[in-house]
């Protein structure tokens, strides 16, 4: 700010304008503009010299000292709204200028807004939530730091890797223990801490380990497809910190630092003999982590979490299930092979590669990024069969109206030889629908044959083999070898309710040997 004061005594020990300017910091228009207006006031020297630099500012440009036609926004305000998520300085200034426009004052223009705005975060160093807005961003890491647990059968003293998740917003953060840092516990543990927190933040940021981020350039970012999964089924984007660089998660680094000595270096002198006994021991320290009183500030991590929860998303109904993707070859039999079970897809795909993504629960079947089948997840026996009627050609769809005990009640009216044909066939496949397809063959016998040949055809097939195939009761029906078996009954010798009877025959014959 010039020196009015400074210029009219610089002028009056008889120092040039151009010197009053360097001396000043100012332009020589302004040195000459403020002799100007002293002389119209015929103000010297003398008079100011026992005033303040202030009063003599007043006296020669009263104007300047009149209040602003335009209303200084509510700058603690502005500030509090700029730690909402979604929130900028464009748009509070919009509500700013509507504001104004109600009451009927002068708003300042966004560049003027933004700059005081500017000032007053220099002048009061308000910056400690200006970088992370609520509910924005989780950061996630692996301690340095390990701990042990005791193995009770060989007494050998296990590791421990602990997973730490902090909310840059409020430092409200979440702690676990796993004995390993492969990709199941990587998972597991994020879905531990969204639960944790109650919520899911938008930005997810982790360091480059290999389970979470396979490539991190400045020209490309490739994310590990099941961690990739699992942000899309919380509805969160992964950025990961830029390689060394840890100013891009540093309230997790510094967290991780305060929590190692806070909670580790307590429990040093502890043993656990369990992954459960560890666990519990620092959720009790966490608890007391989370609540411990801020050093230069009211409040704690915890309270400060309250308030900012309600601006983390919504968790999903479900928690994710870690997923593991396999290739596999649509067999002939329109199904693929997945952990020794069947799983059907539709027939057009036969001999097509597929992926085949298995959860605990639930396998899914990709052909090129689309998924084109989904099954509940067998367990149990091996080699089980899960098939969809959609998935059929339309010959196969026919037999899915049969089943088992459909073909038995069938048999069964024919005769009881055509029943225990139909048992042999559905009893010699592992699998009981692979042998619809003999008893279908052999109902579709009936519409050629009589219901009481083909039940003949059975008994003489069964005089033939213990173990008769459709193809022989076929030949028999087609060579007419089931009519030979009547005609012989009809012969076999008549039994009356006194015993055997020998017919006319025997006794002529015995005759005319006589």
């Amino acid at each position: 700010m010039t020196n009015h004061k400074e210029i009219l005594r610089l002028h009056s020990l008889g120092i040039s304008n151009k010197d009053i300017s360097v001396a000043c910091k100012c332009s020589r228009n302004t040195v000459t503009r403020v002799l100007q207006r002293a002389a119209q006031q015929k103000l010297r020297w003398e008079q100011t010299e026992s005033l303040s630099g202030k009063e003599v500012t007043e006296i020669i440009f009263p104007d300047l000292s009149s209040p602003s036609p335009y209303r200084m926004p509510d700058y603690e305000h502005v500030h509090r709204e700029m730690q909402k998520s979604g929130v900028t300085l464009s748009l509070l200034w919009v509500e700013y200028c509507e504001q104004c426009r109600n009451s009927g004052e002068m708003p300042y223009k966004s560049t003027q807004f933004n700059k005081y705005y500017a000032d007053y975060i220099q002048k009061t160093k308000a910056t400690m939530h200006l970088t992370h807005k609520a509910g924005e961003v989780m950061q996630v890491d692996w301690a340095g730091q390990t701990a042990f647990i005791v193995d009770t059968d060989t007494g050998e003293l296990l590791k421990a890797y602990i997973f730490v998740a902090v909310l840059p917003y409020s430092g409200y953060a979440y702690v676990k223990a796993f004995l390993q840092q492969k990709q199941e516990e990587w998972i597991a543990a994020h879905v531990h801490a969204y639960r944790f927190f109650g919520g899911v933040t938008r930005i997810l940021t982790p360091d480059n380990l290999k389970t979470g981020v396979i490539r991190n350039t400045k020209d490309e970012t490739v994310i590990n497809k099941v961690y990739q999964e699992m942000s899309e089924h919380y509805g969160t984007a992964i950025l990961p910190a830029r390689p060394l660089s840890p100013k891009d998660k540093a309230m997790v680094e510094g967290s991780v630092g305060v929590i190692s000595t806070w909670i580790l270096a307590a429990l040093r002198n502890q043993q656990f003999l369990s992954l459960g006994e560890l666990n519990e021991a620092i959720e009790e320290k966490l608890y007391q982590f989370n609540h411990k009183p801020f050093q230069k500030k009211e409040g704690s991590r915890a309270t400060a979490f309250a308030e900012e929860k309600p601006f983390l998303l919504p968790l999903p109904t479900h928690p994710f299930e870690l997923a593991t993707w396999k290739e596999a070859t649509v067999q002939f039999n329109y199904h693929v092979s997945a952990d020794n079970m069947n799983y059907s897809c539709p027939f057009e795909y036969i001999k097509q590669k597929v992926n085949v993504r298995l959860t605990r629960t639930a396998i899914e079947i990709f052909f090129e990024g689309n998924r084109i089948a989904s099954h509940p997840r067998l367990h149990g026996r091996p080699c089980q069969y899960s098939t969809l009627e959609m998935h059929m050609p339309p010959d196969h769809q026919k037999y899915i109206a049969w089943n088992g005990t459909r073909f038995i009640q069938w048999a069964e009216q024919v005769g009881e030889n055509t029943a225990a044909i139909v048992r042999l066939f559905l009893g010699s496949r592992k699998v009981e629908q692979q042998s619809y397809k003999s008893c279908m063959a052999l109902l579709k016998l009936t519409d050629k044959y009589p219901p009481q040949r083909l039940e003949s055809a059975c008994a003489k097939a069964f005089s033939f083999s213990t173990m008769p195939s459709l193809k022989s009761i076929q030949s028999i029906l087609k060579s007419g070898q089931d009519k030979l078996l009547s005609k012989e009954t009809e012969k076999s010798v008549a039994v009356s309710e006194y015993g055997f009877t020998r017919g006319a025959a025997y006794y002529a014959k015995e005759g005319d040997k006589c």
